[in-house]
């Protein structure tokens, strides 16, 4: 109990600044993950007391591991197969060097390539929920707070601008419903904003970027056991070892067992918002214990590595909509 209680005021404070994000975000439309950061970001100066510190750091690293393995109630590997397979090598292809293009932009700007794999890896997957994922798997040591936090104002802003301009840009190129749907799930970086863009654009484009989108999800599992093979656990460690953390296997697992239909559908759904819950508490604890005297220092610059990532996942997605995908 005296444990527990030591837990309590970091976890209740990042609940209910999660709670009033939540109820900004679903009054007035803004990205529930934007304002559980602005959120966590303006409690940022609470996070000098003692007392907060390991509440919010089992919210930042604890809830955000058990809400990555929660993801998975939402995948299925028959949603994956029904995309046929090349629509599926397209976009293990287009991951992949999105995922590879983060890294090779961080290096050529001055930042550490497990920066650029948290970059790419966000851009490839699945935005805010695949950063916070990268940075639990690379660690505090390589990945500081104020860079994750920098990462996911960045990848904010971009899924938001995709949004609003990658259905017009689909309209421009006269993408029929399949294609402008397979564009948008491929390349759009947040879950909520690509099915956003699909419907908008018809419900049958909104169908199939939900099964792209929720495919690009499912690699998140073999991104994460790439990066940590071969990107260090330490300077000193030439190649880190292969085995995944727990979160990983678990989320693989959980995938497996909805595929067979094991999980009620009450269950899968009250699993896939509990996911939502814990990586927005997460996000707004990462927030508060944020440095923000580094954040302000860093500047634009590394942001440039969320938008080249961006810019070449758009192109993929849109040649391979054209080149591949089947009207």
């Amino acid at each position: 109990m005296a444990r527990i209680a030591t837990y309590m005021p970091g976890l209740a404070l990042a609940a209910l600044a999660t709670l009033a994000a939540a109820y900004v975000s679903d009054h007035y439309g803004a990205p529930l993950t934007l304002m559980c950061l602005l959120f966590g970001l303006s409690m940022n100066f609470l996070s000098v007391d003692s007392r907060l510190e390991p509440g919010l750091t089992v919210a930042s690293r604890t809830l955000l591991r058990w809400g990555i393995v929660l993801v998975a109630a939402r995948v299925t590997f028959g949603q994956i197969a029904q995309l046929g397979p090349q629509a599926l090598i397209a976009i293990v292809i287009i991951v992949g060097l999105t995922l590879g293009c983060g890294v090779l932009a961080a290096r050529k700007l001055g930042f550490s390539p497990a920066f650029g794999a948290l970059c790419g890896g966000a851009v490839a997957i699945c935005g805010a929920s695949a950063a916070m994922a990268f940075a639990s798997l690379l660690g505090e040591k390589r990945i500081a707070q104020a860079q994750l936090t920098l990462v996911l104002v960045g990848i904010s802003a971009c899924s938001a601008v995709a949004m609003a301009l990658y259905p017009a840009l689909a309209h421009h190129l006269h993408f029929g419903d399949v294609r402008a749907g397979f564009m948008l799930g491929a390349s759009i970086h947040d879950v909520a904003q690509a099915l956003g863009a699909g419907y908008s654009f018809s419900p049958e484009a909104g169908e199939t970027a939900t099964i792209v989108k929720l495919t690009r999800v499912a690699l998140l599992a073999p991104a994460m056991a790439v990066v940590a093979l071969f990107i260090p656990k330490d300077p000193d460690a030439t190649i880190s070892t292969p085995i995944l953390p727990w979160f990983v296997i678990g989320f693989f697992g959980l995938a497996a067992v909805n595929s067979f239909g094991l999980i009620p559908p009450l269950v899968a759904t009250s699993a896939s918002k509990g996911a939502t819950a814990l990586l927005a508490c997460a996000v707004t604890a990462t927030g508060i214990r944020s440095n923000m005297q580094t954040l302000t220092q860093t500047g634009p610059r590394p942001l440039l590595a969320i938008v080249i990532a961006s810019v070449l996942a758009l192109g993929l997605s849109a040649a391979a909509a054209a080149f591949v995908i089947r009207p």
